[in-house]
C-alpha cells in the first residue's frame, strides 16, 4: 500500500511521542524480538528479509518529512522533525540500526532471541522504539511458517508409518488456499510466501511472486488444473457427468493431475457411479492422475468413505509397509482443514487401512488469517539503555503477569555446540559466554545495507531439519 511508503508514518501514535519519554542522557538503546510461548514450543524464523527490503532499504525525503511534520501536528502527537532531519543529512536518510538474526528457516524454541536492533546515535537513540511497530509484523510470517512446519510434521509421521516414499509425497500434501480468506493482499503475498517454506503446493500466486522478489527463487509453488463448483453447476445437475468427462478431456493426459470438485450434488453418488462408474474407464485410460475433492460435511467421515468407494471402484495396491495407496486416484480434502482434523483424517485413513499417499489437503483461513500476534506471543523489547557512555540492562517485571517478564542487556541467541541447544545470553564484551556457545545470529542489517541475504533454498534447508 502506497499509504505505507513513508516510513515515519508507518508507526503507531504514541511512538511519535517516546522521544521526550527517555532519560536526558540517553544515548543508545538495544532491544529483542522474541516468541514468549503460545500454542507451539519452537518457530520457524521467517520474514524479517522482507520487511527489510520492502520498508527499510527506502531512504526517508524531505517531502516525507514535510508529510509527516503536517500529520502529527493535526494528530496531536509531538514530532521530532528535527531528528529526522539529522537522519536525512547524516546517514542518507536511513535509519542508523543494526540487525542482528538468526538465519531464516532456523527453528528456535520459544523465549529466545529470534533478532535485536541496536542504535548507538544518541541523536536519534529512539529510532528503535519508532521501527517496533514495523518489526512486530514479522510475527505473521513466523507464525504462518510455524504452524505449517507443525501440519508436515504430522502428516511426516503419517506418511513414516504408511508410505513406501514419505520424503517424495511430502512436499504437496498441504497446499495453500488461503488468498481469498486473508484480510490484504499484503498478507496474502508474506503469508502465502511463508508457507512456501514448508510445502511446494499453492493457488496463492502472490506467495510465490513474494518468493521470487524477496528471495530470489524462480518458480516456489507449483499447481494444477482444478474445477470449481461453477463450472460443474454450470451444466446443470443433468450434465453432472458431462462437466466431469470436459475436465478429462482438457487435462487428464499420461502423467498429469487434475483435481474435480465433486459434491455439487451428491458426492458418493458422483464417486461411486459417475466416476467409479460411467467415467471409469476413461479416468483408467487416460494415464492420468484424478483427484477428487469433496467439499462439504464432516471431513473425516467424508474422506473415510470417499475413500472405500474409491478402492472399490478402481482397486488399490499394497506397499510394503502393508497399506493400501488407489490406483488412478487421489483424494484432496479442502474443506474443514486445519491441524486438528489432518491429524483426524490421517488417523482414519491408517484405521481403514490406507496409505498417507491417498489424500493431500487444502488449507485457506486456517492456514493464513487464523491467528495473531498473540499466537506465539510475540514482542519486541528494550533489554538496555546506554546513558551517557556507559550500558545499563533494563527490563519489565509486572506482577500481574509473570509470562510477560523481558530479557535485561544487550543479548544473542548461542548455539551449544555439544548438544545444538539454543540459549539466550547477554554479551559479554562481545564474546559467547563460554566455548561450547556459539553465537547463533549474524549482522543482516546495517544503517541502510543488507549485509546477508538468505536465498530461498537455503531458507527451506533449514527448515527442513526434523531431527
Amino acid at each position: 500500500m502506497n499509504l505505507l511508503d513513508n516510513l515515519l508514518l508507518n508507526t503507531d501514535s504514541y511512538k511519535s511521542s517516546h522521544f521526550l519519554q527517555y532519560p536526558p542522557d540517553a544515548s543508545g538503546m538495544f532491544s529483542y524480538f522474541e516468541s514468549r510461548g503460545g500454542a507451539f514450543a519452537a518457530t520457524v524464523f521467517f520474514g524479517l528479509q522482507i520487511i527489510l527490503k520492502e520498508y527499510l532499504s527506502k531512504p526517508i525525503t524531505a517531502a516525507q518529512i514535510d508529510a509527516a511534520a503536517e500529520f502529527w501536528r493535526a494528530h496531536g502527537e509531538p514530532f521530532d522533525e528535527a531528528g529526522w532531519r539529522y537522519i536525512l543529512a547524516e546517514h542518507g536518510g536511513h535509519p542508523p540500526v543494526t540487525i542482528r538474526a538468526v538465519p531464516e528457516g532456523t527453528r528456535v524454541p520459544g523465549h529466545n532471541a529470534l533478532f535485536t536492533v541496536e542504535c548507538t546515535d544518541p541523536r536519534v537513540y529512539w529510532i528503535i522504539s519508532h521501527l517496533e511497530t514495523l518489526l512486530v509484523r514479522v510475527w505473521y510470517p513466523i507464525t504462518v511458517a510455524t504452524q505449517s512446519w507443525e501440519i508436515k510434521r504430522v502428516i511426516r509421521e503419517a506418511l513414516l508409518a504408511t508410505s513406501d516414499d514419505p520424503e517424495g509425497q511430502l512436499p504437496f500434501k498441504l497446499h495453500d488456499f488461503g488468498a481469498r480468506g486473508v484480510s490484504s493482499g499484503e498478507s496474502a503475498a508474506i503469508g502465502g510466501c511463508a508457507h512456501l517454506v514448508n510445502f511446494r503446493g499453492t493457488d496463492t500466486v502472490s506467495g510465490i511472486l513474494a518468493a521470487r522478489e524477496y528471495y530470489g527463487e524462480p518458480m516456489a509453488g507449483f499447481s494444477i488444473p482444478a474445477a470449481e463448483h461453477s463450472t460443474i453447476t454450470a451444466w446443470g445437475r443433468e450434465g453432472e457427468a458431462e462437466a466431469y468427462r470436459n475436465m478429462l478431456r482438457h487435462f487428464a493426459k499420461p502423467g498429469a493431475l487434475l483435481s474435480v470438485v465433486s459434491d455439487s450434488y451428491d458426492v458418493f453418488n458422483a464417486v461411486a457411479n459417475l466416476w467409479g462408474g460411467s467415467l471409469r474407464d476413461e479416468v483408467i485410460q487416460s494415464g492420468a492422475t484424478l483427484v477428487i475433492r469433496p467439499d462439504s460435511g464432516d471431513p473425516v467421515t467424508v474422506v473415510g468413505k470417499v475413500a472405500e468407494i474409491l478402492d472399490g471402484r478402481f482397486g488399490s495396491s499394497v506397499n510394503g509397509k502393508g497399506y493400501k495407496v488407489l490406483r488412478h486416484v487421489r483424494i484432496i480434502q479442502g474443506d474443514g482443514v486445519n491441524a486438528h482434523s489432518i491429524a483426524a483424517i490421517l488417523e482414519r485413513l491408517q484405521a481403514l487401512g490406507f496409505a498417507a499417499d491417498n489424500i493431500a489437503f487444502g488449507m485457506g483461513g486456517a492456514l493464513l488469517q487464523r491467528l495473531d500476534r498473540d499466537t506465539l506471543k510475540f514482542a519486541l523489547k528494550c533489554s538496555a539503555i546506554r546513558r551517557g557512555a556507559a550500558w545499563f540492562p533494563v527490563s519489565k517485571d509486572p506482577v500481574t503477569d509473570p509470562g510477560k517478564r523481558s530479557k535485561a542487556g544487550r543479548l544473542s541467541l548461542f548455539r551449544s555446540d555439544s548438544s545444538g541447544e539454543y540459549a539466550t545470553f547477554p554479551l559479554a564484551d562481545g564474546q559467547p559466554p563460554g566455548p561450547e556457545w556459539r553465537d547463533a545470529m549474524e549482522t543482516v542489517w546495517e544503517r541502510g545495507r543488507l549485509l546477508r541475504e538468505w536465498n530461498f533454498a537455503e531458507v527451506r534447508a533449514r527448515a527442513g531439519r526434523f531431527a
